[in-house]
């Protein structure tokens, strides 16, 4: 069953700008199908289901292909537009050319920043992320997950009810051993993001902006920041290769299989 709809309804972005060189192979991989779905388009059920709008989808490579695509198949095409990021860099620059494109559009409370490649996020987590930011009236929440294999993941590091986000190049070893990582789908109070985007700083040779560093600084500002942790870890999945595609699509048939 559908949980109720977030009221009111929350805006979101959903990032699929990416080349996904990985995936070895022509198609952009948000297209890539999961289970016969792109799994732009099951991000896009998700946030359906929770009633989101409007929905921006942030595209760069092969942006042609995914318009086409998500214009054609998604359960609500007319709550979606498109902003393209013309060079891919990094997912803050992506929330700040999504958040552009809502500008025109009725501001909404809240807006969910998530990517098309975690295809197995379920609709009732996007709405307790929602739901979770709008109870204890904070900056941002985030979806985190206790994961049998953290290796690769930013983790998450509580002190004295403060939350950040390390990513593991720079994680001590106690914090490598930290089982909690971010999923990369975040809820901010969409005032805050605005506030806090233009003081972004690129965070490697590549000039990329990556949007942890607005829990950061947000964090760092003492806005609350509060967190909910996926009640089925495979939601943290992401697919960056076609191994993982695979695995992917493994859970989503087991899913299936499994009653109720």
């Amino acid at each position: 069953m559908s949980p109720d709809p977030v009221e009111p309804a929350c805006a979101a972005i959903v990032l699929a700008a990416g080349a996904g060189t990985r995936m070895d192979s022509d198609l952009p991989k948000p297209l890539h199908p999961l289970a016969g779905r792109a799994m732009v388009l099951r991000v896009l059920d998700a946030l359906a289901a929770i009633d989101a709008g409007p929905i921006v989808v942030v595209v760069g490579h092969g942006a042609d292909q995914v318009r086409a695509k998500v214009g054609a198949d998604a359960p609500q095409p007319d709550r979606v537009v498109f902003a393209t990021q013309p060079d891919q860099q990094g997912t803050g620059d992506a929330a700040r050319v999504g958040l552009s494109a809502l500008g025109k559009f009725r501001q909404a409370p809240d807006v969910l920043v998530l990517s098309s490649d975690t295809p197995l996020l379920r609709a009732e987590t996007l709405h307790q992320v929602v739901s979770e930011r709008r109870r204890v009236d904070a900056a941002a929440s985030l979806l985190t997950a206790h994961v049998p294999d953290p290796t690769g993941y930013g983790r998450i590091v509580r002190d004295d009810a403060r939350v950040t986000i390390i990513e593991q190049r720079d994680a001590s070893p106690d914090v490598i051993a930290i089982d909690e990582i971010n999923v990369g789908v975040y809820c901010f109070g969409i005032a805050r993001l605005r506030q806090v985007l233009p003081y972004l700083r690129p965070a490697n040779a590549a000039g990329e902006y990556y949007l942890t560093q607005a829990i950061e600084l947000l964090a760092h500002a003492h806005h609350g920041i509060t967190t909910v942790a996926a009640s089925d870890p495979a939601e943290a999945m992401g697919v960056n290769d076609a191994n993982q595609l695979a695995a992917c699509e493994a859970v989503l048939i087991a899913r299936r299989e499994t009653p109720g």
